[in-house]
């Protein structure tokens, strides 16, 4: 392939190197900005030597391996995943390990003489707890273990784009680890066999994978959906479980054949479980995963849509859990979907058919590729470019690698309006930031905590939403005060494996002059970009938002702050002040109320990261340039 690079600062001529070549196109941005802007959407940020490897490589055919993770070996990362014990286990092992769990705490609370039983104090229930610890050791680990697996890839693994595709599913596909249940269980497969594997592949397939996953079925409860009482079933008696053994138990209510015994037990179920349908996959199917809000559907296809999906089920977890589906729970009535008719008699060809209409409906196409748009490009991105990426989506049948392709060849991906106009997310900062530092991945929790601690919990959305893409939603006075708190404890050595090694000429900087250590970080972490005003902090080590924070602006710091663990998720980054009670507010405030900087940069920090360092030299520009406005954008 001909070389890009006809100069530092030439408007090229792109040429692609995949066989499925576009028409050539005028790339306004020069040519390492291309670069830079590449590794700042297909990646989470560069790590030292990364520019030069793509000089070397040449853009077009770097991405082109990029959109084939398949081809890149990421022998390092795999080897890394072995610190993963839990995640490593066999989901229908930790499935039935979660079930033993269980009966062991039934158990214990029936019987009159257990530790649990008897449990008077926190203490002593804590103690119960440290005895299942010790019995089923690895399954207590699984939850921190996921968060930490995500963003330990995001850091290391060779195939970033599939790192950013990954991530960009399972917020389109949100769950909540929180759900209850065995719901953390389902989540190592849901990532593992469900969307890593379809994240570049076809659209249709991956809708069916998330459509058929215990994660997706138990979050928006379509396990538990059975059809009405009104409608016909299969009548099969292969069902096992408590929604099949409501619907034989009704249909023999119905004969006039209920023994005593069963009609206690009939009693029973429709106390202990929802009777019917349940719309909540099927609304968030057309809203959320394909059509989009303003997709033209109706109430009535959401309905059609959830009669389509009953049956659609979860093996109880002592039988290992996994998707099945419940023939005597399916509605087998005829259907009207989107005016499409789904002949009574049939079982899972109706949902089936549902997702083929759905994945094929130009309201998808333009949906899926907005959505696209925005995350690689812009948090508003040209019409004329989602309609491109849509024309592909219906064009290769919804393959999602020529979509994107599409859109990350576009002469706006590389226009001057979309270079560095993204703003980071939480998960970004942290994961460019390690990056940045050529940081190694992080195998314990620590990591993965500070994303939590700037407001972003790994699966810690409650909503089927998901987090937010656009640049508003994550900067506000706290938030921004605890990504330039963050930056100040990466530097202080805060999270595992962070060194300055990475900057050149480390040694002799350390003797050089304020203003060369200055040029040296600004040129390695900031890829050489930085603002008069950036560069006024960075010499002078003084950050007027730390010394100037007041009050209200401390509160919505550690309101954002709070999210750490996940328990009380932001779904709106502007609104984290807002939405504490009055008597919340005021208590934050007289915390906050002190006159001493000092005091206040302590208070900043919340949780996760502690006391703003006091930092000198090398690292304190090194903290100050993570917190820069230039590093929280892409």
């Amino acid at each position: 392939m001909a070389s890009l690079f006809a100069g530092p600062s030439a408007t090229l001529l792109a040429q692609t190197g995949s066989s499925n070549a576009v028409p050539s196109i005028v790339r306004e941005l020069p040519a390492d900005q291309q670069i830079m802007q590449a590794l700042n959407r297909l990646t989470f940020g560069p790590k030292p030597g990364d520019i030069q490897k793509v000089r070397a490589v040449g853009l077009d055919k770097w991405m082109d391996e990029q959109l084939h993770p398949e081809r890149i070996s990421d022998a390092a990362m795999d080897a890394f995943m072995a610190h993963y014990t839990a995640i490593n286990e066999n989901q229908h092992d930790l499935l039935k390990q979660y079930a033993e769990m269980q009966r062991t705490k039934r158990t214990a609370k029936k019987d009159p003489h257990s530790e649990l039983a008897n449990a008077k104090t926190r203490a002593d229930s804590m103690a119960f707890r440290k005895e299942l610890m010790q019995q089923f050791g690895g399954i207590f680990q699984l939850g921190a273990q996921l968060q930490s697996e995500r963003i330990a890839r995001a850091v290391g693994s060779e195939r970033q784009l599939e790192e950013v595709m990954t991530d960009f599913w399972l917020n389109h596909f949100n769950v909540y680890i929180r759900k209850g249940g065995p719901e953390v269980y389902y989540l190592a497969d849901y990532e593992k066999s469900v969307i890593r594997p379809n994240s570049l592949g076809k659209f249709r397939e991956l809708l069916e994978a998330v459509a058929k996953s215990p994660a997706m079925l138990f979050y928006l409860d379509n396990a538990r959906s059975i059809a009405d009482s009104n409608h016909k079933t299969l009548g099969s008696a292969e069902g096992r479980g408590r929604a099949a053994n409501l619907a034989r138990f009704r249909r023999l209510e119905a004969a006039g054949r209920l023994n005593d015994q069963q009609k206690q037990r009939l009693q029973q179920l429709m106390t202990r479980m929802p009777q019917g349908l349940n719309e909540n996959y099927g609304r968030e199917l057309l809203e959320l995963h394909t059509l989009g809000v303003d997709g033209g559907y109706t109430q009535q296809d959401v309905i059609g849509v959830a009669r389509a999906f009953t049956g659609w089920s979860i093996n109880q977890p002592a039988q290992g859990g996994g998707f099945v589906f419940r023939p005597d729970v399916h509605d087998a009535d005829e259907k009207t979907v989107f005016g499409h008719k789904l002949p009574a008699g049939r079982g899972m060809e109706d949902a089936e058919d549902v997702l083929t209409i759905v994945s094929r409906s130009p309201a998808t196409a333009n949906f899926i590729a907005t959505k696209l748009a925005r995350r690689f490009v812009s948090d508003n991105p040209p019409q004329s470019l989602v309609d491109r990426a849509a024309a592909t989506f219906i064009k290769t049948d919804g393959d999602i690698r020529e979509t994107l392709r599409t859109i990350i060849t576009s002469p706006e991906f590389f226009s001057q309006a979309a270079f560095r106009s993204k703003v980071k997310s939480p998960f970004e900062v942290v994961a460019s930031a390690m990056r940045a530092l050529n940081a190694p991945p992080d195998s314990t929790s620590r990591t993965a905590l500070a994303v939590g601690y700037l407001g972003q919990p790994i699966y810690g959305h409650q909503a089927p939403n998901g987090w937010p893409e656009t640049g508003e939603s994550w900067m506000n006075t706290g938030a921004i005060l605890n990504r330039i708190n963050f930056g100040m404890g990466v530097a202080a050595g805060r999270l595992p494996g962070v060194s300055f090694n990475a900057i050149p000429g480390l040694d002799t900087l350390r003797a050089a002059s304020r203003a060369k250590q200055v040029d040296a970080v600004v040129a390695s972490i900031l890829s050489g970009i930085a603002s008069p005003d950036t560069r006024k902090v960075l010499e002078s080590g003084e950050n007027p938002l730390l010394a100037n924070a007041t009050p209200d602006d401390i509160a919505r710091a550690q309101a954002a702050a709070s999210n750490a663990d996940g328990e009380t998720p932001m779904t709106d980054g502007a609104g984290a002040m807002a939405e504490m009670t009055p008597q919340q507010r005021r208590a934050a405030r007289q915390n906050a109320n002190t006159k001493n900087v000092g005091n206040r940069k302590q208070m900043l920090s919340g949780r996760g990261l502690g006391a703003v360092p006091q930092l000198n030299g090398i690292a304190q520009i090194v903290g100050l340039a993570l917190g820069s406005p230039e590093f929280q954008r892409r």
